[in-house]
């Protein structure tokens, strides 16, 4: 698999954002429409108390990923109330068409006192197209159980073989950071899948991504797509130790690929993109999200501190679109 980089489309800091966010545009996640793509980022707002929290919006871009149409104008999903799984912010929303509505899928995520976060999914709909989205309800779809005990998000859904199939993380542990005494997790790629996108049955505690760096290795944001008859899964991944100073301990993309969506075989090597020699992406690469528009296939992905500077995009040179997404 070969790549062709467009490079960063994509920049906070040079549009006017909802509620005053002004950087971090992370887990762009796309939504081909007439004669556009929206595409759907988490940013950042500081609260009263100086600490973050992540709204959802969107940019529409030519379908060429060349030149930015519009931004959102205000947040796409409230947060949740007090106590709520996303009552500190969503990341990311992954959207999938339903007939005449979109539904969205929430990464919710919630502050913690003995460690720092913890996370649940939830749901909501839109019928404008995707403007705004209204939560079915303030609880999750997707949450903690007995084997997948916390840190459950990065939801990503797709609608395969007659039947909605759900990739997402679940927290396996936390580990103490020796260097600065915090708390830093480990969490792993799980599946489950459901009749109408709404009720979900997990595989409760299965990881089905084989790790590369050893059992503390990091996996996060799934992203599926069928080509050329094949099922292709990237994601990215790290150490869960130093990642945020070592850039060789950061996030890279990774891939498994599948026949039966039950299987999945590790084939980094053929990921085809990696970090570059300098720039917004020479650091690290992270959040992908694959789609298709026009028979070609795209990667959007984040670069450098975890895309506080935006995303960019990839386009696939040797690859043809084989099936729906």
């Amino acid at each position: 698999m070969k790549w062709r980089k467009l490079g960063k489309i994509f920049d906070p800091a040079e549009h006017a954002l909802p509620l005053g966010c002004v950087e971090w545009a992370q887990a762009p996640q796309a939504l081909v429409c007439g004669d556009f793509i929206r595409i759907y980022f988490s940013t950042r707002q500081k609260d009263a108390n100086g600490k973050f929290l992540s709204h959802i919006a969107f940019v529409d871009m030519s379908k060429d990923l060349g030149r930015v149409l519009s931004v959102s104008k205000r947040p796409v999903v409230k947060l949740g109330g007090l106590g709520t799984f996303d009552e500190h912010g969503i990341f990311p929303l992954n959207v999938v068409r339903d007939g005449d509505r979109i539904l969205g899928y929430i990464g919710g995520w919630s502050r913690r006192i003995a460690v720092p976060v913890d996370g649940s999914i939830g749901f909501a709909t839109s019928r404008d197209g995707g403007e705004t989205f209204q939560k079915a309800g303030p609880g999750p779809i997707l949450t903690a159980s007995l084997h997948e005990p916390f840190m459950v998000g990065d939801p990503f859904v797709a609608w395969f073989e007659g039947v909605y199939h759900m990739w997402y993380i679940f927290g396996t542990r936390w580990i103490r950071n020796a260097s600065d005494e915090t708390w830093e997790r480990v969490y792993k790629v799980a599946h489950a899948t459901s009749p109408d996108g709404l009720s979900w049955t997990k595989e409760d505690g299965s990881q089905i991504v084989a790790d590369k760096l050893g059992a503390d290795e990091c996996q996060a944001l799934p992203t599926v797509a069928r080509i050329d008859g094949r099922y292709h899964m990237y994601f990215c991944y790290r150490e869960a130790i130093g990642f945020r100073t070592d850039r060789n301990r950061t996030y890279r993309i990774g891939q498994v690929q599948s026949d039966d969506l039950k299987t999945w075989s590790r084939d980094d090597a053929s990921v085809g993109i990696d970090v570059s020699a300098a720039g917004w992406d020479s650091d690290m690469l992270c959040y992908p999200h694959l789609f298709s528009c026009d028979s070609k296939t795209y990667l959007l992905y984040n670069g450098n501190e975890f895309g506080r500077r935006g995303f960019g995009a990839a386009v696939a040179v040797d690859w043809h679109t084989g099936g729906d997404q």
